[in-house]
């Protein structure tokens, strides 16, 4: 495949903005990268995809996500609102979870799936709960991914939540999953063992969980998103979170820590010194009022801070414009989270994180070797676009309805705006019959606890 007049946004380091470029693709890999009127002389036989002019770019990457919670959108919580984000939990995320069953889990996963392609979200790592549909929960997810075309890191939360029988039976759907992958790897499927947070875990399950994780597997896990997990981990052990999972053995470069809005310094100190990540969601903070995490500190630290939407849209250009504006609000100084900062954790870090669940490929960036996972933007800039000035284009002027085509791994999941691997109106259709069920189910399971 030839792709021809494209304004590339290579997300090299030091990043490159090269007008009038194409880029060769054998497979699923970028072989050249040149101008248009060089390789299309030197590649005469190949049909050129002519980008018109567009802004051709690596897709984007979500580092921590929820499929599962997709039938929640319109979805009425019954009795007055939830005061606090336990409440939150209480009332809303684990009836919802409980309420899911093989069918629903799937289309959730679908819905996703279409709002990821649509607006160029290539990479996902997502963190799945089904309490009554544990069993081949992540095959069914797996499977749509692969449908799909997109590029998923999987795993399943295990949690003390609904008992010793059911947490034993999370830990064996992680352990099934990741032994099927090493048995038989997928070049778009990877896995890595998720657990719910701290609040929710005893330390017989955590050393179950570290016994039984594989040697060079990491752990996907919720860490003081609320002070209520910092203070039921001072209950339980006499230590905070991050203190209580390295104890555990939770901690390390194959680990993503997600929110951390509660860590104090020394937690982010054994973050920095373990290597661990830590997945920034600051729609989610903002819409479950726990706070602002001190992202701009722990980056300094040296802590690799992400980007991920913790189950909003995958309009990932949201969450950077999210970010954007929240710590300048949170601090009442509008110097706070610069565009570089954001552009640290969303492309740079996503792709460092992505890298170590697909080691055997280049992902985020344009360069000869890398997978071929791009996206389009038709977007016309009034004033200079440079590597500069770039990130302020990103947070002020692109928007999602620009992303024309999305590509995986050299193939076309959408182009011209039109899906080609997935059927945007039987899915919807479908998840819309199933809505109710789950809905009324949800119901049910809300009155057990009110």
């Amino acid at each position: 495949m030839l792709i021809t007049n494209a304004n590339l946004i290579t997300w090299e380091t030091p990043n490159r903005v090269l007008p009038n470029h194409a880029i060769y693709i054998e497979g699923s890999q970028i072989k050249e990268i040149g101008t248009t009127k060089s390789l299309t002389a030197k590649h005469p036989k190949t049909k050129p995809t002519d980008a018109g002019g567009q802004y051709v770019m690596p897709g984007g990457i979500c580092a921590h996500t929820h499929f599962y919670g997709a039938f929640a959108r319109g979805m009425a919580i019954p009795g007055t609102a939830p005061k606090d984000f336990p409440e939150i939990l209480k009332k809303l995320w684990w009836p919802l979870d409980r309420s899911l069953d093989a069918e629903s889990v799937r289309y959730s996963a679908l819905v996703c799936l279409v709002d990821a392609i649509k607006h160029g979200t290539t990479t996902l790592i997502d963190h799945h709960a089904s309490p009554n549909s544990i069993d081949g929960s992540l095959d069914i997810i797996a499977d749509a991914v692969d449908k799909s075309g997109l590029r998923g890191v999987l795993c399943y939360e295990v949690t003390d939540r609904d008992g010793v029988e059911k947490a034993n039976a999370g830990i064996n759907e992680n352990v099934r999953f990741l032994k099927r992958l090493a048995s038989n790897p997928h070049p778009r499927l990877a896995g890595t063992f998720g657990l719910h947070a701290s609040l929710t875990l005893s330390g017989a399950t955590l050393q179950a969980c570290a016994a039984a994780v594989p040697e060079g597997t990491g752990f996907h896990i919720h860490t003081a998103e609320h002070e209520s997990d910092e203070y039921d981990s001072l209950r339980k052990s006499e230590m905070r979170v991050i203190d209580r999972l390295h104890k555990h053995g939770i901690l390390g470069p194959h680990t993503i820590t997600a929110h951390g809005v509660h860590f104090d310094a020394r937690e982010m100190e054994i973050l920095k010194e373990t290597g661990s990540w830590l997945s920034h969601q600051p729609r989610s903070n903002m819409n479950n009022g726990v706070g602002v995490a001190q992202i701009e500190s722990m980056m300094r630290m040296g802590i690799k801070v992400c980007l991920g939407n913790d189950g909003f849209t995958n309009s990932m250009w949201d969450e950077w414009k999210t970010a954007y504006l929240l710590h300048k609000v949170e601090h009442r100084d509008p110097r706070r989270m610069g565009g570089y900062d954001v552009q640290q954790m969303a492309i740079y870090n996503n792709s460092a994180l992505a890298q170590v669940f697909f080691p055997e490929t280049s992902i985020g960036q344009l360069i000869p070797g890398a997978t071929a996972d791009l996206v389009f933007v038709d977007y016309h800039p009034f004033t200079p676009l440079t590597e500069g000035n770039l990130p302020w284009h990103i947070i002020f002027g692109f928007q999602q309805s620009m992303v024309t085509s999305t590509m995986v791994a050299g193939k076309f999941l959408m182009k011209d705006r039109e899906l080609l691997t997935l059927d945007e109106a039987e899915i919807a259709a479908r998840a819309r019959e199933i809505a109710p069920r789950i809905w009324k189910k949800y119901e049910e399971e809300v009155a057990k606890v009110m």
